[in-house]
């Protein structure tokens, strides 16, 4: 079974990421850096996070990763740039990514939210994207 679901996990990550030269999963980390310490943490990361929870149905793959990023900006972790990145491969506009985390400031408050948004910004640099139409937004 273990197989299974590690092969339905590195098929949904592949759904999510472009593949490079480097990686298999482009710029999705899912615990290289930690095999000297937690061996099998890549396994669990694999089967359960993509194998069981993200190729569950009911949510496309935009909707996965906005809430995911949801979640990342109300916790205020780093791995909100890896997840922007995502966003961008499976269609999300900078302007929807943008415009979630703006949606989320009554919610997690102004900080993790700028935070967030410089995170994206800095995302959108790299990617060589930018965010339209948000001046219509203005007061």
């Amino acid at each position: 079974m273990s197989t299974q679901r590690y092969q339905k996990g590195m098929d949904k990550l592949r759904e999510l990421t472009v593949p490079d030269q480097t990686s298999p999963t482009g710029h999705m980390d899912i615990c290289e850096g930690f095999k000297d310490v937690a061996p099998d943490l890549q396994r669990f990361v694999v089967e359960f996070a993509f194998g069981d929870i993200y190729a569950r149905p009911g949510l496309d793959n935009k909707q996965k990763v906005l809430t995911t990023i949801s979640a990342l900006v109300a916790q205020g972790t780093p791995q909100i740039g890896m997840h922007v990145i995502t966003g961008l491969n499976v269609g999300l506009k900078p302007v929807e990514i943008v415009g979630c985390i703006m949606h989320l400031i009554p919610y997690v408050g102004f900080p993790r939210a700028l935070n967030a948004l410089r995170v994206a910004q800095d995302v959108f640099a790299e990617q060589g994207v930018s965010v339209e139409d948000l001046g219509r937004f203005s007061a």
